[in-house]
């Protein structure tokens, strides 16, 4: 890769690195976890920027590249683990607020089925449409609009005062 290239990937990191890091946590509910799918991301990104750079839109095919890599880390058979809710030694270490209605959101979340959790994110979160999701998840549009609904249903059923009261 020339320097030109590498100046002008360092610029797209840097300037959306924190949204790709929140959006992965929406997404695995672990900071840790959402570092990793991050770096995977970007890794992956490095390797072909240059092809990756010329995409219609580049934050949607890096957003499609950060969904694929949480959607491939939970085949992995070690991902299958459950780590304790409480470890003796705990910290928190999250850069952001302590909001109780956003964490019990972010819990509600891990509730719903790892694709319709993606769905919800990528729809709500990311703001995406759903033509966008479908397209990036490769499913047709019927299917993103069932599996939304579904799952906000799920989260409306489960915690009526955090959804209707407020946007992802």
């Amino acid at each position: 890769m020339r320097q030109a290239e590498e100046n002008e990937y360092r610029e797209f990191v840097v300037a959306r690195l924190d949204r790709l890091r929140r959006t992965a946590y929406l997404l695995c509910r672990d900071w840790h976890t959402a570092d990793d799918l991050v770096s995977i991301t970007l890794t992956r990104l490095y390797r072909t920027w240059t092809r990756a750079k010329q995409a219609e839109n580049l934050e949607a095919y890096v957003r499609a590249m950060l969904t694929n890599a949480f959607l491939d880390e939970g085949r992995r058979p070690w991902r299958r683990e459950e780590a304790t809710t409480d470890p003796p030694d705990r910290s928190d270490t999250s850069p952001y607020p302590a909001i109780v209605d956003r964490a019990e959101l972010a819990a509600l979340l891990t509730a719903l089925p790892r694709r319709q959790r993606a769905i919800v994110v990528l729809r709500f979160y990311c703001d995406m449409s759903v033509a966008e999701v479908a397209q990036l998840l490769g499913v047709s549009e019927g299917t993103v609009k069932s599996q939304a609904a579904r799952g906000l249903e799920i989260l409306r059923a489960a915690a009526p005062r955090i959804v209707q009261g407020e946007k992802l």
